[in-house]
């Protein structure tokens, strides 16, 4: 009988994923593409409900991702080498959890091989979200939904 062998997640450090495996990591929640308020105080991360212009509402998918950069300048590309900066991330997100050491959550597609389970588990904002520009910045507070970290 084979030895089962560990997932790439669990045997490999970040650094050592190649790219399908480091895009694959993405859980396909969206969160990560809502706008966020910085509190200047205590410089805590407070996630909205308000939706880059390129996020899909429903699906939570980059509409343009090959070219978000372009259209979106100050989008964030996660890297390996940013492990440490990951805390700002949502504590389900995938990038964060092997950055952490640990495991991916039972929903996570390649964990349980459904794309769909992150909306079914509602851990997804998907129908939840507002489009960017449907709410003046200026009442960006009222649509808090969770403080990051």
């Amino acid at each position: 009988m084979a030895a089962e062998v560990e997932p790439f997640w669990k045997r490999k450090t970040l650094d050592q994923l190649n790219h399908q495996e480091w895009e694959s990591l993405c859980d396909g929640c969206g969160l990560c593409c809502l706008q966020k308020l910085e509190d200047e105080e205590d410089n805590s991360v407070y996630y909205t409900r308000i939706a880059c212009k390129l996020l899909d509402l429903n699906t939570c998918q980059c509409s343009d991702y090959p070219n978000r950069i372009k259209f979106v300048p100050d989008c964030i590309q996660l890297t390996p080498g940013q492990a440490e900066e990951f805390k700002w991330l949502p504590p389900t997100c995938g990038y964060r959890l092997v950055s952490e050491g640990k495991d991916l959550p039972l929903w996570h597609h390649l964990v349980c091989g459904d794309r769909d389970a992150v909306h079914r588990e509602r851990i997804s904002q998907s129908g939840r979200m507002l489009a960017e520009g449907s709410v003046p910045e200026d009442d960006w507070e009222d649509h808090l939904i969770f403080r990051a970290g």
